[in-house]
């Protein structure tokens, strides 16, 4: 089993991931604070010293540690460290990501370093963001000088405050409706104390603000972590893809993977660092498009006498995709020709010959998310404004590879695509995802239950929960391509309202019957839509651009108006098709219009 240290943001990530495999671990905070919706977890209070830690671990025959506590949480990470050293047990440290300080912000060590600048600075007033746990570390101070503190209005926060002398005038407890700029201009302190803890807690955003007023910062700097870590994350997919490592099919029953357009950034990245460095990369780091940093292995990187070249290999997970084990390619070299990144066709990977896919007639058919990734991603390392890169991506058993996919209806020629809008591969075809769904299906209705928006992926759920701002986020479940699979698990769990959002590639397949929109099994029936639109009124122009379409989306182009009797056409069919597979719902479909996303 897992034991997730948590009672953060971060924790409750872990504790998220965690709920995906369907099986049991345990979750363990200090307080009891933190609001927690489970399922298959079990929550533990009151924290472990390092022997009670030694002991639950071995009673409970704990196989993997996830810590996740706070960064100067140094009681917790103490008994970690006795634990994991004892036990020889495999640690994942979820860290947070943590901003450059900008140089006039004042950083020092510890809270002794902080008292001795403090006493010797002595503003004439000080507002304390480190939390009621500092009111001892700070006696010192406060008790001569004017301090403020701000704190959070928890059960554990009074607690403390009661065991405390320190004036209740002075205590500002956490508003949320209160930004920090007004906070601080009512307040107006000379000086503000905070610890570095990351991004989470909008710690760059505080001193921002502080600096722009002409506030001094006073920042503790976080303290290491005093174990070595087996691997370190800093977010859900990365916990994910170390989980799996480290404890096999023993928890998650299959692995999620990397798109090819992130194959693809990371062997950009490689062969731009073998570049500059003029040395070999066995692993990079790539950014994924929501922002959160993995590790990618790189096969080999070597200088060529153009530039460099490095070579990743693509890893599917437990999805059969045609591309899994693949080698993508990337040579680069610099250019005074033009500034940014040119994207040159490599064997293997596809050319577009037809319009409507969003990329140029004759442009190697490297998807636009992906483009962006490798630019972000090479733009880290050298000021593309003023540097020229031509890099070529190529597949060498694309050509072969391309066969098995619907490349060629699209128009695509000589190779597959570089693709890729999230950057990660969920395996979409097997019954264990499916399963996956039910449990996430089983969640939702565990802690809410009343209403369920389900949704094909991460850009369309973003759209749904714009339309539902006060739904938790338990209300929104992905259903993939298994559309049929998802309401059939939602009837049998009694959902009484259903919200069945659609983008239209899978809606006109829906629309035509299939519940199963893989375009592995299914591509769009133009007949059909053509059908609809004449009796929706196109005209004969229109109907022939439809016979000429290689997407579905290019329909927003024929008919750009959302209100067309069209797409109104396309719903109710939607519905005609769903409606049997939850007799008892009140079921809602709704067509997620192109311009929204």
């Amino acid at each position: 089993m897992i034991l997730i240290i948590g009672g953060t943001t971060e924790g409750r990530k872990a504790l998220e991931v965690c709920e995906e495999a369907g099986k049991p671990f345990y979750y363990s905070t200090r307080g009891a604070s933190q609001e927690l919706s489970m399922h298959h977890g079990i929550r533990l209070e009151g924290g472990m010293n390092g022997e009670e830690m030694v002991h639950f671990c071995t009673e409970r025959e704990i196989a993997l540690i996830v810590d996740a506590a706070h960064p100067f949480a140094m009681g917790v990470h103490q008994s970690v460290a006795h634990c994991v050293s004892r036990l020889q047990l495999p640690v994942i440290r979820y860290e947070r990501t943590f901003p450059v300080l900008p140089a006039s912000v004042v950083s020092l060590d510890s809270f002794d370093a902080a008292l001795t600048y403090l006493l010797k600075q002595r503003p004439r007033r000080l507002l304390a963001l480190t939390g009621v746990n500092s009111i001892e570390r700070l006696r010192a101070y406060w008790t001569q000088h004017e301090t403020y503190l701000r704190v959070m209005p928890i059960a554990e926060t009074e607690e403390r405050l009661r065991q405390s002398d320190f004036p209740p005038e002075q205590l500002v407890y956490y508003d949320k409706e209160q930004c920090d700029r007004e906070l601080f201009a009512t307040l107006r302190p000379d000086m503000i104390l905070l610890k570095e803890s990351g991004d989470t807690s909008g710690f760059a955003a505080k001193v921002e603000e502080a600096l722009a007023l002409g506030i001094t910062v006073l920042v503790i700097r976080r303290p290491q972590i005093p174990y070595p870590a087996t691997v370190t994350v800093e977010g859900p997919i990365g916990l994910r893809r170390s989980i799996e490592r480290l404890l096999g099919s023993d928890f998650f029953p299959q692995r999620i993977g990397l798109t090819t357009g992130t194959t693809a950034t990371a062997a950009a990245t490689a062969a731009l660092l073998t570049l500059l460095n003029e040395e070999s990369y066995s692993e990079v780091i790539v950014t994924l498009p929501q922002g959160e940093r993995v590790p990618f292995p790189i096969q080999h990187s070597e200088l060529t006498t153009q530039g460099a070249r490095a070579v990743a290999i693509k890893d599917a997970g437990s999805d059969p995709d045609v591309t899994d084990g693949a080698e993508i390619v990337a040579d680069l070299s610099l250019t005074q020709a033009h500034s940014g990144v040119s994207f040159l066709q490599g064997e293997g990977v596809g050319r577009v010959t037809l319009p409507g896919i969003g990329l140029e007639v004759g442009e190697p058919a490297v998807n636009p998310v992906p483009r962006q990734m490798m630019r972000q991603a090479l733009g880290a390392l050298v000021d593309l404004s003023q540097v020229g890169i031509d890099l070529t991506i190529s597949v060498p058993e694309g050509r072969k590879l391309a066969q098995s996919t619907f490349n060629p209806r699209l128009g695509i020629l000589d190779g597959i695509s570089i693709l890729g809008t999230t950057g990660v591969v969920r395996p979409y075809s097997s019954e264990a995802f499916v399963e996956s769904i039910r449990r996430e299906l089983e969640v939702s209705k565990s802690v809410y239950g009343r209403q369920l928006v389900l949704n094909s992926g991460g850009r369309s759920e973003r759209y749904l929960k714009g339309c539902f701002p006060d739904l938790p986020a338990n209300a929104f479940v992905q259903y993939g391509n298994f559309i049929g699979e998802t309401l059939s698990l939602a009837n049998e769990l009694g959902f009484p309202q259903i919200t069945l959002g659609i983008m239209i590639g899978k809606a006109v397949k829906l629309a035509a019957g299939e519940l199963d929109t893989h375009s592995k099994k299914v591509v769009m029936d133009k007949a059909f839509i053509t059908a609809l639109a004449s009796a929706s009124g196109a005209t004969e122009a229109q109907k022939q651009q439809i016979s000429a379409m290689t997407l579905a989306r290019e329909l927003w182009q024929i008919f750009p108006d959302d209100t067309h009797p069209l797409y109104q056409s396309i719903v109710d069919h939607c519905y005609q098709v769903c409606k049997p597979l939850v007799p008892s719902a009140q079921l809602e479909v709704l067509l997620i219009p192109d311009s929204q996303l």
